[in-house]
Formats: C-alpha cells, structure tokens, sequence
C-alpha cells in the first residue's frame, strides 16, 4: 500500500468509535490492545492498519523486532554502531523564558503574515465545508490552530474584539510552546535513562542555563566526549543516571470501576488512586455505605443489661417496677 493511501486508510479508521476499533483490536491483536488505552485512537488505528495491511498484529511485529540481534527493550537493532547521545538541558524557568522569547521573534519575524497567507490558500475552504481537521498532517503543527479564532474572525469583527483574540492565540502558542518541551524533557528521560539496557545509548548532558559558560560548560564537553567515542575511548564524563523501578509495567492495564475509566501503566495507576476525583467518589461511595447499613437498636434486648427509664417516670418508680419483674 502507497504512502498516500496507507495515510488515507488511517484516517478513515480514526473516524470511527474509539471503543468500537479497540474492540476489534482486542479479537486481532488482544496484546496490543491490552497495551492502549481505547481513547488512544491514533495508535489504535495504527496496531489496526499493521494487521489490515500485513495480516500479522503488531505486537508480533515488535516482538520480532526485540528478538533480532541488538535488540532490546526500545525495539530493534540501532542503525548505528557505538551511539551515544548529547543532551542539552537548562533550568526550567530559564527555559521557559527563552521559549517566550523564541515566540516573540517568530512573531517580529512575520508569524501572522505566514499563518494569513496559509490560512487563505488552505484553510478557508474547509472552514467552508465545515470539515477543518487539526488532527492530522501540517495543521496539527502548533502555531496554526491557535490562531484559528483570530484568523476566521479577522475583519468580522472588531478591532477590539480581533486584539484580544489575537492576545490569546499568542498566550495559547506560548504555553503549548512551554508544555511540549517539558513533553520533550519527559520523553528522554523516560525513553532512555529510565529504560537502561544493553541498547540504549548513554546520554550525556550538558547544561546550558548559562550561555555565557557555552565554551567550558557545554562546546569543550561535548567536542571531548565525540573525539572519545571515534577513537573508541571511554569519555572522562559520567552519562546521566536516574532512578527507575525494574518491576514497573508501562503498559499495565486497569480498570477502575469507581471512576468507570481505564488506566494504562503503574505510575498512572498509583497517581490516579491518590487523585482527588478518585478520592471524593471513595468517600462519596463509603457515606452511601454506611447510610445503607440499618441502623443499630438504642435498646439492648439482653436480659443481662437493665432498660432505660422510661420519659415521664421516676427512678424510684421505674425501680419497683424493675422488683415487680423478679
């Protein structure tokens, strides 16, 4: 199947239910789908079309993969012998304010001119049919469906009202800006230091919250490092370490039937049972409980243990009619 129409044959499946493509997921592939969660549409469709496409899952695919020499844990062999990795790390505020900067220049540089431009030869006409798609290929790329309340509204309304939309596409770019890149950071360290193995390249980082330091804390380390790795030397730097559980199932699956949600992986499971929604409806479902539970008699019927006195009655009464009994 050609590029264009294996892109196509995706589309169409991630166009039906989610709950109705895992399903058939689970009769061709029960592994995989195990693995993903019914809302992950995407790769839902994807372990679907490896199946349609090739008539073996893709579980088993993966599995071939890791069993080839230089397998292991991140999938098939490495294309290139003896890697290691450069990573680039700073302080996440100092990030964050360079990633601000970065979107301002893009906009000094003509950012809106460009999306305009873009918006008129592609966009309008989908807008039209009411078929605009920000799901798949170039108009899923941040900063174009950000803007797209300023751009269909542009003209239409006014200034006032078009400034304010403007501010806000610019706010949204900055913080899905911000959030990607911490998605960025999480991905390295759980696609590679928390995944140690015998193939997986060591990574080294190199901190530049300081561009002032980039020669001795970053260009030097980084040039020292490559000229070991080509000679075949160990680097006199250490590659990042972090902490990681052996026994941790990313692809465990759970069902919470309080919340009625699906959790895929033991940390998201841990999170979850310590989340304040999962948390209220234990509590709400433990004050049901126990107001179902029928109420407990003020009155003991044990002969060993004497009645209350009854309202309107004195001690001295309620005592003679206790040696009437007897």
């Amino acid at each position: 199947m050609g590029t264009g129409k294996a892109a196509d044959r995706k589309m169409e499946l991630e166009k039906e239910d989610s709950h109705e493509l895992h399903k058939r997921l689970s009769q061709v592939d029960p592994e995989m789908a195990a693995k993903l969660h019914p809302h992950d549409k995407r790769k839902v469709a994807r372990s679907l079309q490896v199946f349609e496409e090739t008539g073996i899952s893709h579980s088993e695919f993966l599995h071939r993969q890791h069993a080839e020499e230089g397998g292991g844990p991140l999938g098939g062999p490495l294309k290139f012998p003896n890697p290691c990795i450069l990573w680039l790390h700073a302080d996440q505020t100092v990030l964050d304010e360079r990633l601000d900067k970065r979107v301002d220049a893009m906009l000094a540089a003509g950012l809106l001119e460009e999306l305009r431009d873009f918006h008129r030869r592609y966009n309008l006409k989908n807008i039209s049919e009411n078929s605009q798609d920000y799901q798949h290929g170039i108009f899923q790329s941040i900063g174009f469906k950000e803007f797209h309340e300023y751009l269909i509204t542009e003209g239409k309304c006014t200034p006032e009202t078009s400034n304010q939309l403007l501010k806000k596409g610019i706010e949204a770019l900055k913080q899905v800006t911000k959030r990607y890149a911490r998605k960025q950071n999480r991905w390295v360290k759980n696609r590679f230091l928390s995944r140690p193995g015998p193939s997986v390249p060591p990574v080294y980082g190199l901190e530049v919250s300081d561009v002032s330091k980039w020669e001795e804390s970053v260009l030097e380390p980084a040039v020292n490092i490559v000229q070991s790795f080509i000679q075949g030397h160990k680097p006199t730097a250490t590659p990042m370490k972090m902490a990681y559980d052996e026994t941790e199932n990313k692809r465990s699956y759970h069902m919470c039937d309080l919340c009625d949600r699906i959790i895929i992986g033991d940390r998201e499971w841990a999170a979850h049972i310590k989340s304040k929604s999962h948390l209220h409806r234990l509590k709400k479902r433990r004050k049901l409980n126990s107001d179902a539970v029928p109420p407990i008699e003020t009155q003991s019927s044990s002969p060993d243990c004497d009645p209350e006195p009854k309202e309107g009655k004195s001690p001295g009464q309620h005592e003679q009619e206790l040696k009437a009994r007897v």
